[in-house]
């Protein structure tokens, strides 16, 4: 019977669990730190069985997914270093950093375990195990990151159990991954948080600035409202990577103001147009690091009962609607009438309703 041991059965270590759970020769155990948590896992048939013993759950093991937050995971490989360990056992975490826990598992003695690290590339606007899914992974990038030396037997056998996510397994250089998912999603996160910051200080001085800013400038900072404790670990860890982004980040600033300052037309336009071009040649894929959004915008009349009336079509379709909001302000946004769905299959049924019934609908 093959262990998996999961610590940390939120969103992702839960998904994982249940990636595995019920799979022929496999069995699941998470940790807990509360008996109330435990017995959740159990009752949501999200593990087989739970422990609060850190020991119990590492002990035997043949899989040990570390799902626990960035700043806690050098604290949970050095007690899994003190562990006799069954032989053989493979150790990963599911980090959005590589190299500082890469480096960590080097400088540890872990016997006879081998630790290679991990990033899922997935997430949900909802968190903890109740959001938990077999499908979250599905035909997102699942990244592993072995480290020079590591034993090839052990990385195929990690990306053999992983094939149950159903993921896209990708290999590469922990280094490079946070050079890579630095670019693409720590430095955002970062531009987005400084830009609400700014508006937010110039509101004090005159509201109008919130007011205004519910259509496009709220869609487009939205990750600004991301975890601050988790993006402060996640930050710290990846620091000199993110200080050479910045510096990056500033002097194509310095480039556009330079642009204004010579009231440089031309060279708006090409940067807009390069821009532009290379954003439409990125894959449309709707699984990634940044949660992707399955919004619909539509433009409907201004009648009574005609928003309930959308709601009550779309419920008796069975179709899932997770938020819906009227917008005031329209700049950068069309339609006049959000609807936002968790899952693209909704998304797809309440497009093609909505346009079958002569709506609007702006994709």
């Amino acid at each position: 019977m093959t262990k998996i041991a999961i610590f940390g059965v939120g969103l992702i270590g839960g998904s994982l669990a249940l990636c595995f759970k019920g799979r022929d020769g496999m069995t699941v155990v998470g940790h807990a730190h509360r008996p109330e948590s435990a017995a959740r896992y159990v009752s949501r048939g999200v593990v087989d069985s739970a422990t609060l013993s850190f020991e119990e759950a590492a002990l035997g093991a043949d899989f040990i997914f570390l799902c626990v937050p960035v700043g806690k995971l050098e604290e949970y490989l050095h007690r899994l270093s003190e562990l006799p360990l069954k032989d053989g056992c493979i150790i990963t975490d599911v980090g959005s950093t590589k190299a500082g826990i890469a480096h960590c598992a080097k400088a540890l003695d872990l016997g006879g375990a081998t630790f290679i690290g991990g990033h899922p590339m997935a997430g949900s606007e909802r968190s903890g195990v109740e959001a938990a899914s077999s499908l979250l992974f599905e035909n997102a990038y699942y990244v592993l990151t072995p480290q020079p030396g590591a034993s090839e037997d052990a990385y195929l056998a990690l990306h053999s159990l992983l094939q149950h996510t159903r993921a896209h397994i990708v290999r590469m250089d922990p280094e490079r991954h946070d050079e890579i998912v630095g670019a693409i999603s720590h430095l955002p996160h970062v531009i987005a948080v400084a830009l609400v910051k700014q508006i937010h200080d110039y509101d004090d001085e005159d509201s109008l600035y919130s007011t205004l800013a519910a259509g496009g400038f709220r869609d487009i900072t939205r990750i600004a409202s991301s975890d601050p404790v988790i993006w402060r670990d996640i930050l710290l860890s990846n620091r000199s990577v993110m200080l050479e982004l910045l510096q990056d980040w500033n002097r194509g600033i310095e480039r556009f103001m330079g642009l204004l300052e010579t009231s440089d037309g031309d060279g708006i336009q090409r940067a807009f147009a390069e821009a532009g071009d290379f954003r439409g040649r990125l894959p449309e894929r709707r699984k990634g690091i940044i949660t992707p959004l399955f919004d619909l915008h539509i433009d409907v009349p201004d009648h009574p009962g005609i928003i309930g009336r959308i709601a009550t079509e779309l419920g008796d379709r069975g179709i899932n609607l997770s938020n819906m909001q009227i917008i005031e302000s329209r700049e950068d946004v069309p339609g006049i009438l959000r609807l936002s769905f968790r899952q693209e299959k909704d998304w797809e049924r309440a497009r093609e309703l909505l346009q079958h019934q002569d709506y609007t609908v702006y994709v």
